[in-house]
C-alpha cells in the first residue's frame, strides 16, 4: 500500500502520518510508519544510518507522587551493620584487611565485617539495615571530621589570637544579574510559557507546555499535547504565577505536531514571546528549553544546538499517524511534559518547539516513561509560524505536495517512487507537481532543494519545509543516470 509524499505500508507502529494526497485510492489512508526514522527504540544496536535515528514524540508527563510521598529506598548493595569502635576512644574504624571484593568474590561481606565461626562472611542485612547501616557510617565519618577540625580550630584559637570566624570582604549587599544571563532571559520568558492540561471525556489525558504567541491569547504548542482534548475534552493553560485559564483548539496540524489554542477569556498584558529566525541557527548556539518535565512546571535547561535539518518521524506510540520535520537538535535536557514548550536562543527568542526526544530502550531505563539522553528535537519555529498562521486564519494546515507515493521500505541512496501498490496514475499523478516534471515510479529521488536525500522520510520532512507554490529543483535517478527538474510544489488542504 502506499500513499503520495508518504509510503508504502511498513510492519513497525506507529502508523505513517497523513501527508500530501494523492489521487484517491483504497490503499491510501492506511499507510503505517516507515521503516526508518520510527519512534521504536528498544533495539539499540545496530547504529542507525545517519539521519534516520528513531524517535518518538515526547509524551505528556503523567500526574507526579503525591506531595510529601516518601520514594522506595532499596537496601544497599553488600552493606553490613555498623562496627564495634576501634581503640579505646572508638575512633578511626580499622581499614579492612582484605576489601570485600577480594574476600570470597563479587558480593563479600562489607568491609570490616567480621567472619562467622565456620570461616564465611556473615549473612547480609536484609531489608534497610544496609541503608541504616551506610547512613550511620557515613554521620560517624562527618562527626569525625568534625571533631578533628573542630579541635584544631580551639587549638589555633588558645594563642590569643581572637575569635576565629572569618568573614568575606566586599560582599555585595544585592546580587544583580544581568538581562542577557540565562537567569535574566529565563526570568523574562517564564510569565509567557504555560502549562497545559489536557484531558478527555473519559478522564484521561496528560501535562504539556505552551507559549503566548499573540496579546490575543492564542497559545502555541504541539499537536500531540491537546489531542485527547480535542473532541469534548478539557484543557487549561496554567501561567508561571499560577493562575489557570480554560483554553480551547483553534486548529491542529497532526503531520507538523503542531497546535494552536485560544484562551477563553485572556487577561490582559499578555507578553508573546519574541520569534527568531530558525534558519540563521548555526550548530553550537546556545539554547535554552522551558517546558514542564514530568509535571514540574517552570523548568528551564540549557544546552546548545547540536545539529540542524536533522530528518524526524515522530510518534507518540498509540498507533497513530507520524508527524514529519526537519528538526533542530538540541541537548538541552528536555523530558515528556517540555512537548510543546519553546526552544530558546541565547538571546532569548524562540527557535523551535521542543516536540520529539530519542530514548534509550523501551520506554527508558528500567521501564516507565522515556527520559533525556541529551538527543532532544524541536520544530523549527520558521515553519510553526507558517502553520501557525494558517490555523489561526482556517483553522486548518496547508502542506505542500509533488503527489507522489514513496516506497517508505526501498532499501535505496534516496527516496524511491512506488512501482506496486496502484496503477501508474495513481503512484504519481501525471497532472500533479512530479508528474508535470517528468517523474515516473522508480525513480529515486536524491536530492531536493540541493539536499541530499537518503529516504522518504527525509523527502517528506524537506518538503513540508515549504510553502504551496515554491519552486525547488530536484534531483532523481532513472537507470542510474541522474536527471536535475524544476518542481513547483502543490497544495492540500487539512490532514487526512
Amino acid at each position: 500500500m502506499s500513499t503520495e509524499n508518504e509510503g508504502t505500508a511498513a510492519p513497525t507502529p506507529p502508523a505513517a502520518p497523513s501527508v500530501p494526497p494523492a489521487p484517491a485510492s483504497a490503499t491510501q489512508d492506511a499507510a503505517p510508519a516507515p521503516a526508518v526514522g520510527e519512534p521504536v527504540t528498544q533495539q539499540l544496536p545496530p547504529t542507525p544510518a545517519p539521519g534516520t535515528e528513531p524517535t518518538q514524540q515526547i509524551p505528556p508527563a503523567q500526574e507526579p507522587p503525591a506531595y510529601g510521598q516518601a520514594p522506595q529506598v532499596p537496601p544497599a548493595y553488600g552493606q553490613a551493620p555498623a562496627q564495634a569502635a576501634h581503640g579505646a576512644e572508638g575512633w578511626p574504624p580499622p581499614p579492612p584487611t582484605v576489601p570485600a571484593y577480594g574476600a570470597g568474590g563479587h558480593g563479600g561481606g562489607a568491609w570490616g565485617a567480621p567472619p562467622a565461626t565456620d570461616g564465611f562472611p556473615a549473612p547480609k542485612p536484609k531489608g534497610r539495615g544496609g541503608l541504616i547501616a551506610g547512613v550511620l557510617v557515613a554521620a560517624l565519618l562527618a562527626g569525625g571530621i568534625g571533631g578533628g577540625v573542630g579541635y584544631w580550630a580551639a587549638q589555633r584559637g588558645n594563642d590569643g589570637s581572637g575569635s576565629t570566624t572569618i568573614s568575606a570582604a566586599n560582599t555585595p549587599k544585592d546580587l544583580k544579574r544581568e538581562a542577557g544571563s540565562i537567569a535574566g532571559l529565563a526570568a523574562g520568558a517564564l510569565p509567557s510559557v504555560v502549562t497545559i492540561e489536557a484531558s478527555a471525556g473519559d478522564g484521561e489525558g496528560g501535562t504539556g507546555t505552551g507559549f503566548v504567541y499573540d496579546q490575543q491569547g492564542h497559545i502555541l504548542t504541539n499537536n500531540h499535547v491537546v489531542a485527547s482534548a480535542a473532541n469534548g475534552g478539557k484543557l487549561f493553560a496554567i501561567f508561571s504565577d499560577g493562575k489557570r485559564y480554560d483554553a480551547e483548539v483553534v486548529g491542529r496540524a497532526q503531520g507538523y505536531d503542531v497546535a494552536v489554542l485560544k484562551l477563553k477569556t485572556p487577561p490582559a498584558g499578555l507578553k508573546p514571546l519574541p520569534l527568531g529566525d530558525s534558519d540563521k541557527v548555526a550548530v553550537g548556539d546556545s539554547t535554552i528549553a522551558i517546558g514542564a518535565p514530568f509535571g514540574l512546571s517552570n523548568t528551564v535547561t540549557t544546552g546548545i544546538v547540536s545539529a540542524k535539518n536533522r530528518p524526524v518521524a515522530s510518534g507518540d506510540g498509540s498507533g497513530s499517524k507520524n508527524s514529519y520535520m526537519s528538526a533542530l537538535q538540541t541537548d538541552a535536557s528536555i523530558n515528556p511534559g517540555n512537548s510543546g514548550g519553546p526552544l530558546l536562543d541565547g538571546r532569548g527568542a524562540v527557535i523551535g518547539i521542543n516536540s520529539a526526544i530519542q530514548s534509550a530502550g523501551n520506554g527508558g531505563f528500567g521501564g516507565g516513561q522515556a527520559g533525556s539522553i541529551g538527543l532532544g528535537f524541536a520544530i523549527p519555529i520558521n515553519q510553526a509560524k507558517n502553520v501557525a498562521e494558517s490555523l489561526i486564519k482556517t483553522g486548518k494546515p496547508v502542506y505542500p505536495v509533488i503527489l507522489v507515493s514513496v516506497d517508505l521500505q526501498a532499501k535505496s541512496e534516496g527516496a524511491k517512487i512506488s512501482e506496486q501498490g496502484g496503477a501508474p496514475n495513481e503512484l504519481v499523478d501525471p497532472n500533479g507537481p512530479a508528474g508535470k516534471a517528468g517523474l515516473k515510479p522508480g525513480d529515486v529521488i536524491t536530492e531536493f532543494g540541493g539536499k541530499p536525500v537518503d529516504s522518504g522520510p527525509t523527502l517528506i520532512s524537506m518538503i513540508w519545509t515549504y510553502k504551496p507554490g515554491d519552486t525547488v529543483k530536484l534531483t532523481y535517478l532513472r537507470g542510474g543516470k541522474p536527471t536535475t527538474v524544476d518542481i513547483t510544489l502543490g497544495s492540500r488542504v487539512g490532514d487526512k
